[in-house]
């Protein structure tokens, strides 16, 4: 479960991430030290959940809660040390509020309510094969077809696959292995065990240094590769 924490104190953030690392299964993707970094973050890594501190800087907790977009609104917690705003935030459709020093035990009860909203990720059921017609990507509760052509990389971040195509960013329910195993192996290549690319959508190859190279895809995606691999999509581009 991918989550983001938003506090203007990071000793307040640490002791949440540590929390949350203890209990395991939370892949901290984002920290924000105001309402504004807290919006940013979550529309950039799209988190499962938001551990929101109520007052910050600019945007307060429930100046971001309101404005989460309603298609891909994560799951809110608020963390705080005031105890009068409770009504207000399950008004606004929090999962939780938890009062610090938060007790190991309400956050553990937090994040069993919050596993029981997000969607629980489909097993990968592609085989080797037929290369892929379509590609499936979610976007909050929606499920996409995507045409293969269209995307532009795979990219893993911890246990999630993210589809980076021309319409925008999706959550695969497949590893990359299996989606390799079912590309067509003309078009795409793995450049890193955390990436792959659609070599019809390179737009520019330039070298860094004599060992690496930095790849400029079609929607500006950046990628750092190494020599041999720069040689190998040049040969199959034929540039």
């Amino acid at each position: 479960m991918r989550a983001l924490i938003a506090d203007d104190e990071p000793i307040a953030r640490q002791v949440l991430r540590e929390q949350l690392e203890d209990i395991g299964g939370i892949d901290i993707v984002a920290e924000a030290a105001n309402g504004l970094e807290a919006a940013e973050g979550i529309d950039r890594s799209r988190p499962d959940v938001v551990f929101l501190d109520l007052q910050m800087p600019g945007l307060d907790g429930f100046a971001v809660a309101r404005g989460l977009n309603a298609d891909a609104r994560p799951a809110v917690v608020f963390v705080t040390a005031y105890d009068q705003h409770a009504l207000e935030a399950f008004n606004i459709g929090a999962v939780d509020y938890l009062l610090k020093p938060v007790r190991r035990e309400r956050l553990e009860a937090a994040l069993q309510k919050v596993r029981q909203l997000v969607p629980a990720k489909p097993r990968s059921t592609l085989k080797p094969g037929e290369p892929l017609k379509k590609v499936v990507g979610r976007l909050g509760a929606d499920y996409h077809m995507i045409d293969p052509g269209d995307v532009v990389a795979f990219e893993a971040d911890g246990e999630a696959v993210w589809i980076v195509a021309t319409s925008g960013r999706y959550l695969a329910g497949h590893t990359l292995k299996a989606l390799a195993d079912r590309l067509p192996s003309t078009s795409f290549r793995r450049i890193h065990r955390k990436t792959i690319i659609n070599t019809r959508h390179i737009r520019k190859i330039s070298p860094l240094s004599s060992k690496r190279w930095l790849v400029r895809m079609s929607n500006g995606l950046e990628l750092i590769v190494s020599k041999r691999m720069a040689g190998v999509i040049r040969e199959e581009t034929e540039w």
